[in-house]
């Protein structure tokens, strides 16, 4: 649990950015990237057993989000990811592999794009690619239209962010509880601050340049070629499903995986133990 783990504030360029860090300080790094509306907290049960497996962990707080800082600007996932290539650099580590869920994989794809040479490796759990020339994009969720608005959300979730994001966590999961109250509690009071809220819906205004961003890589026919991990949720408990790999092997050449059964979209929650065996799995491979 949080004691264990060693938190730090990392200067970087634009941000102060949030992490925790465990395992073997030479061991060899893998790099945790939440997603929306969570921290680096839902990576807590996940953590444990990739550490005693002998791997550096480091579990950022995206820029904006959680204990980071929050930039007015530059929450297009192309200047998110070379913050957090900063905060690699900034760490020692000079490669890694990448482990991502929800925005924390287009992160992982924009970090995985403008620096093939340091990301050895990724898993992705229930997130596509923006721009991946597929026939969707964001796979029609109701709300990144609604986020993308200018000052709309924040309107009518000021002060009631309580109310708005637990809907989100029993929604989305293939159980209302899927989510630990204290989980909840925990994500409720990182955007409970002042202008967390805000940082969040920035990463949904920044999809337009997102998708022209990952749609100008695919047009000079490059593609990632690092071993890549993705799982999508049940589909009929509000996963992506196959979606999410379909995804990826539209913009990477190695990708493999398939649907984690029994989970919605909350899988490193939903089910850690799978979570951390898939991923140790597939890194034991690189």
């Amino acid at each position: 649990m949080p004691g264990r783990f060693d938190h730090a504030h990392v200067p970087t360029s634009r941000a102060a950015l949030h992490c925790v860090c465990t395992g073997p300080v030479n061991g060899p790094a893998l790099l945790l990237l939440h997603g929306w509306p969570q921290t680096w907290f839902m990576w807590r049960d996940v953590i444990p057993p990739l550490a005693q497996a002998g791997y550096r962990v480091i579990a950022a707080d995206l820029t904006g989000l959680g204990d980071s800082t929050r930039p007015a600007d530059g929450y297009d996932k192309m200047t998110i990811a070379r913050d957090m290539a900063e905060l690699m650099a900034a760490l020692g580590h000079e490669n890694y592999g990448a482990v991502a869920h929800d925005w924390g994989g287009p992160v992982a794809f924009a970090l995985a794009a403008q620096f093939p040479e340091r990301v050895r490796a990724m898993a992705v759990f229930d997130a596509p690619v923006l721009g991946d020339g597929g026939p969707i994009e964001h796979h029609n969720r109701w709300h990144f239209g609604f986020h993308a608005l200018p000052g709309l959300p924040e309107a009518l979730t000021g002060g009631r962010e309580d109310t708005y994001l637990r809907f989100f966590y029993a929604f989305g999961g293939a159980r209302t509880d899927a989510i630990a109250e204290a989980a909840q509690a925990e994500y409720v009071r990182a955007y409970s601050q002042p202008g967390a809220m805000t940082a969040g819906f920035n990463y949904y205004r920044a999809v337009p340049q997102d998708i022209a961003d990952n749609t100008a890589f695919r047009e000079t026919g490059k593609r990632l070629e690092m071993p890549i991990l993705v799982y999508g949720g049940d589909p009929a408990t509000r996963g992506r499903g196959l979606t999410a790999l379909e995804s990826w092997q539209r913009v990477a050449s190695k990708v493999s995986g398939g649907v984690a059964q029994g989970c919605g979209h909350w899988i490193p929650e939903e089910d850690p133990t799978f979570t951390a065996l898939e991923v140790l799995r597939h890194f034991a491979q690189i």
